[in-house]
């Protein structure tokens, strides 16, 4: 079973929607922000759209990031649209939902891999989650961590962020927000920052040196980026600052008129700008009259639109449809239509300011709109009957796409590229969900990328609610293995009721659904998961759709275990595993069969048939190069071994487990691995003290329910009778303490110095190799030994690849476990590595 660690490490922070390369200073709004930061817990940057509140905000959490040392966390809301879905995308930006960071996954198909010798209807109501309870667990695993948290774009969902906001502040101690709104978010703690447009100068006065004057220097920064070479000279400084006080100081507008420049020195090209004559989109309610400001900005707007080509125009009107960042296949997906250029169109953009360049997660680019040109460009798109709906449709249906390809290469060597890719894309994921489930309710509203972003009226068609149900079951291992449950559940809850009629999407939904109610440490969820796999079983068998009964069938195990019923729960495993692969089935889970089979089996007292199980298994994931379902197996394998008493090869086991588990940030998969090594302390070593530290570490990063209770019970028992209440409780304070990175150096570490040399788990080639690392213990598979002696060699990956005849990518996929398991940074220290260990 998987699901991810919390992790607020500060050297791997979110990153900030904007960067602050270019900043022109603000120096009295950050000295005044950093002081605010110094005495309150919240402070909320105010302003119009346009003046710089994110890259304010952006500047000052660098600047003040020496003072928290857990960390500086971003939360990007632009592109959220639903009020609940606000604590996910906070626990994301703090570390509590993680994921690896590595790039774009290749499809893999998976035959039979696993053929192994000997071996009533619930309600369809929404669960959705209460915010202020979604807030508690997060805050309880902060604790008294010290970060800052910067929750950008705060306006369309003031009322849910000043709830989540405030829980977070009442529960935790070292926690502090810096916030970005045109308006205030109304808690009693908040200290607010007025940011105002860049003073301008008199274009008649003294206009020297430019770093005086921030709007003259902002512009000068901009236009030098298309023009290099460019400067200010006394000639241009008094039309540079009339253009500024033109634009009211504001710095967006300064930045798109700064991109028209053309000719070094010339500014002829903006004395064209003036306030547009075509409709103005995104108008404020009659009775509210426009800021003049705001009427400057949206004519800025209109200018520069008007000088963009028609295909940079349409590409820009679709884009707005894409939340968050997105990759040119995705712009070219979406935004093309066999009329337009995307690449030349996008390009442009870039060049006009309107689209802003990042790096994506695998070093390829990733574009991003600002939300104030996105709503502009949706103004547009709205303009075009039928245009929006067709460019969400194509989005949604692109997703769906990408997320099939997801899934089938979530079965070997590119996880860690799977989940960075699915991290990458999460908004775009929202998006087509919210698209397709609020579309099929009939609601008309909108869909995830921002205020004012929805669809149009009308779009109420059953084939979108039945997309929305086929995307949330698609997306189950992101659900499941990646940290994401409570989210996972609220679409698939959402889907569920809005597709009421018997189908194979349905019945994956339920299973799914299903099985994420039973990782929830709710006995009314748990109870509702168990009834949610059986009505997919009894769905999928009146389909006469083996795969997804096979599927159903699991979780149903899966809940029978979990209630201590191992006996029924191994007529499921048996009968599924029996079965063996059927059209339509997922490798992942028929591996994750053969662990609950194993696991069922051990808790009964057969080892013997456990371990065959796994060391069959093991074979399958080493010949795939699959780490998931391996960190699953080794954990059921030290299970197995213990109950035979041979802690000779179950404490290796549960290490190496342990190992690959926080390689995957899996958390379901830690805690029951420091279980068991909390138990082999006790049970082998007597190191009763170093038990309570391990069980004090699982249970801080523990938030799901779990196979290995009785595990658990079993060694803190021991430990509480050797120790004492107030010995036990206090080596169990420290292990709380320690956070994830902390208990799993400790007992990796102390498992070693403990027990001697670690012994590897017998029977399971795959954990052989060349040896450990110098500080890890870790053994490299019979595969990534290969490889990582051609590295040595001074192969490239295609030669790799071609030498052991695989694909390339499975060459780069074992290349980056290597770089991983072995803590190295580079190719040259994997051919150290090999020349010492050889």
């Amino acid at each position: 079973m998987g699901g991810s660690a919390p992790r607020t490490d500060r050297r791997s922070p979110a990153r900030p929607p904007v960067g602050t390369a270019g900043f022109v200073d603000r120096r009295d709004e950050q000295t005044e922000a950093r002081a605010l930061l110094a005495r309150a817990r919240l402070v909320t940057l105010t302003g119009p759209g346009g003046v710089g509140k994110t890259r304010l905000a952006a500047r000052v959490a660098d600047r003040v990031s020496r003072a928290f040392p857990d960390g500086v966390r971003f939360a990007h809301l632009a592109d959220v649209s639903d009020p609940d879905l606000v604590p996910a995308v906070v626990a994301e930006a703090l570390g509590l939902y993680d994921h690896p960071t590595r790039g774009w996954p290749k499809p893999l198909d998976s035959p039979n891999l696993w053929d192994a010798p000997n071996t009533p209807n619930t309600p369809n109501t929404p669960n959705t989650p209460d915010r202020l309870d979604a807030v508690a667990p997060l805050a309880d695993q902060l604790g008294a961590r010290r970060l800052l948290l910067v929750l950008d774009n705060c306006e369309h969902l003031h009322r849910a962020c000043a709830e989540v906001v405030g829980a977070l502040l009442r529960r935790t101690t070292g926690v502090r927000v810096l916030a970005t709104s045109r308006h205030r978010l109304g808690l009693t703690e908040e200290h607010l920052l007025d940011v105002r447009p860049l003073p301008v100068p008199d274009p008649e006065g003294d206009l020297s040196p430019a770093h005086r004057h921030p709007a003259l220097a902002l512009f000068a920064d901009r236009a030098a980026a298309v023009v290099p070479g460019f400067t200010l000279t006394p000639a241009n400084r008094p039309a540079v600052a009339r253009l500024c006080r033109r634009l009211d100081g504001l710095p967006l507008a300064i930045e798109l008129a700064a991109a028209r420049m053309t000719h070094a020195g010339d500014l002829a090209d903006l004395s064209d700008l003036h306030d547009s004559d075509e409709p103005v989109v995104d108008e404020p309610p009659a009775h509210t009259p426009a800021h003049p400001r705001h009427r400057t900005l949206r004519a800025t707007i209109d200018w520069s639109h008007q000088l963009c080509t028609p295909d940079e125009r349409l590409v820009w009107a679709r884009a707005s449809v894409l939340a968050g960042d997105f990759d040119l296949e995705t712009a070219e997906a979406v935004c093309g239509d066999g009329t337009a250029d995307v690449l030349e169109a996008v390009t442009g953009l870039v060049a006009k300011s309107v689209l802003s360049r990042e790096p994506g997660p695998d070093g390829g680019v990733r574009y991003r709109l600002l939300d104030t040109l996105r709503q502009y460009g949706l103004g547009r798109l709205r303009q075009r009957p039928g245009a929006e709906r067709a460019a969400r449709l194509r989005h949604r249906d692109w997703t769906q796409t990408r997320a099939s390809a997801y899934e089938r290469a979530w079965f070997g060597p590119d996880q860690p590229r799977t989940t960075a890719r699915l991290h990458a894309d999460r908004a775009g994921l929202r998006a087509a969900l919210a698209f397709s489930l609020e579309a099929g309710s009939g609601s008309g509203s909108g869909s995830g990328s921002g205020s004012g972003s929805g669809t149009e009226p009308g779009g109420c068609a059953p084939e979108d609610a039945r997309a929305g149900l086929r995307l949330a079951g698609t997306l189950w291992f992101h659900w499941y293995a990646c940290g994401a449950s409570g989210e996972g559940r609220y679409w698939l809850d959402r889907a569920l009721e809005a597709n009421p009629g018997p189908s194979r999407e349905r019945a994956r939904a339920l299973w799914v659904s299903g099985l994420l109610g039973l990782l929830s440490t709710s006995p009314e969820e748990h109870a509702r998961g168990r009834l949610r796999a059986e009505e997919a079983l009894a769905l999928a068998g009146r389909l006469g759709d083996a795969a997804e009964a096979a599927h159903a069938g699991y979780v149903v195990g899966v809940g029978r275990l979990l209630g201590g019923e191992p006996a029924a729960a191994l007529r499921y495993f048996e009968d599924a595993v029996a079965q063996g692969p059927v059209t339509g089935g997922h490798a992942s889970l028929a591996g994750l069969e053969r662990v609950q089979l194993a696991t069922a089996l051990a808790a009964l007292g057969e080892a013997d048939r456990a371990v065959a199980v796994c060391e069959n298994a093991l074979r399958v994931c080493e010949e795939y190069g699959e780490q998931w379902v391996r960190s699953g197996v080794l954990r059921a394998l030290a299970l197995a071994h213990s109950v035979r008493g041979d802690w000779r090869r179950a404490e290796p086991a549960a290490r190496e487990a342990l190992r690959t588990g926080h390689i995957l940030h899996d958390l379901l998969g830690i805690a029951p691995a420091l279980d068991l090594l909390a138990l082999a302390a006790t049970a082998r070593h007597h190191a009763h003290d170093r038990a309570a530290v391990l069980l004090g570490g699982a249970d801080r990063v523990r938030s799901t329910s779990s196979d290995s209770d009785s595990v658990r019970q079993d060694g803190e028992t021991r430990a509480r009778e050797a120790l004492g209440r107030r010995a036990y409780e206090r080596a169990y304070r420290r292990g709380e303490s320690l956070g994830l990175a902390g208990i799993v150096k400790y007992a990796l570490r102390e498992g070693e110095s403990a027990g001697g040399q670690p012994e590897p788990p017998s029977g399971t080639g795959c954990l052989s190799g060349l040896g450990s690392g110098s500080n890890s213990g870790t053994s490299l598979t019979r595969r990534e030994t290969e490889v990582a002696a051609l590295v040595a060699e001074g192969l490239a990956n295609q030669q790799i690849a071609d030498r052991l005849v695989i694909a390339r990518r499975t060459a780069e996929g074992h290349v980056e476990h290597i770089l991983g398991k072995l803590n190295l940074a580079n190719r040259t220290q994997i051919a150290a590595w090999v020349t010492t260990h050889r």
